[in-house]
């Protein structure tokens, strides 16, 4: 922990409680759909695609309440520091949520059945690795360790690495063109996880110690 971190120095807040409900209903759902993609279980596809309302009622609770916390009159300038930081922090949690739907939904239509046994392999580990990720990123936030973001972007090097492998199994492996298109676009939904992942950290070592944060990873 930094001798600049405030908002991890004292017991949470309900804000801060909320956003880390946020992190483990992503984390938890991520993990559910992997699940659920290679197992070919669409039940449980179905039960992460209706925990996806959830995320929208928590995303809109937090919202309301930092904005009416940051109405208020005597509010330190230390606090609207730190709310103005989760109030960015918020649509990435959204979209990463959003993001782990769209991975169960094709779970829930049996796409795990029909890819190569290599490109299984490819995803159980991005699948494992994104939740990996997502653990330390909320760990990060709770307990404010400042070189989350480094860490996170040695993780995020393995997770393109095994991106690229796995386009390279799509375009040698023959499968049918439509499930090509599908696996492919899932690859694509695990990178975009690990990389908000870690740009929550960044954000995260700007809430700690008010250190410039990095530039976003944007696709």
């Amino acid at each position: 922990m930094t001798e600049h971190s405030p908002i991890h120095a004292r017991p949470m807040l309900t804000v801060e409680r909320k956003v880390v409900q946020l992190f483990a209903l992503v984390r938890d759902g991520l993990a559910g759909a992997t699940e659920a993609l290679l197992s070919g279980d669409k039940e449980i596809a179905r039960e992460m695609l209706a925990r996806e309302e959830l995320i929208d009622s928590l995303y809109a609770d937090v919202e309301s309440l930092v904005l009416e916390r940051l109405s208020t009159l005597d509010l330190p300038r230390e606090r609207m520091h730190e709310l103005v930081v989760i109030l960015r922090m918020l649509p990435e949690l959204e979209r990463s949520g959003d993001l782990a739907e769209h991975i169960a939904w094709r779970a829930a239509r049996g796409l795990g059945n029909e890819i190569t046994a290599r490109s299984r392999g490819l995803i159980q580990r991005m699948g494992e690795l994104t939740v990996t990720m997502w653990s330390n990123g909320e760990k990060a936030f709770v307990e404010g360790i400042a070189d989350a973001a480094r860490e996170l972007d040695e993780l995020d090097e393995e997770l393109d690495e095994l991106h690229v492998a796995l386009t390279a199994e799509i375009v040698g492996s023959g499968m049918p063109m439509a499930v090509a298109i599908e696996l492919a676009m899932i690859g694509r939904f695990y990178e975009r996880l690990g990389d908000h992942a870690v740009n929550l950290a960044r954000r995260n070592v700007n809430l700690t110690d008010g250190a410039p944060q990095g530039p976003s990873r944007t696709h």
